[in-house]
């Protein structure tokens, strides 16, 4: 393949995964909109920031659903726990700020 021609696809795939990154970064903003929520309810009910059967349920789901989509499971977990780990953080967060919680 002539060089030339390789630059104008390189930059053909580059654009596209530059759209990806986007479309993903608003995505995980969403999802953490929505667990924000989930924190505010369990805190206010006094519920534990974690789930773990929830979380089970959620790796077992996640790695269904990237060995359809030809993708690694194990990438796919190690990305769901990062995510968990931060939204549990943020749930914790928000539960040391609930009425009846500390200062």
């Amino acid at each position: 393949m002539p060089v030339d021609r390789a630059r104008v696809e390189l930059e053909l795939h580059r654009q596209s995964i530059d759209n990806i990154d986007a479309a993903l970064i608003h995505m995980l903003a969403e999802r953490f909109r929505q667990t924000q929520a989930v924190g505010e309810l369990k805190a206010s009910a006094g519920l534990p920031a974690a789930d773990p059967n929830r979380e089970a349920a959620q790796i077992a789901r996640l790695r269904e659903l990237a060995q359809a989509a030809r993708l690694d499971p194990d990438f796919a977990e190690k990305f769901l726990a990062f995510i968990i780990r931060e939204v549990i953080r943020h749930h914790n967060t928000i539960a040391g700020r609930a009425p009846g919680h500390g200062a």
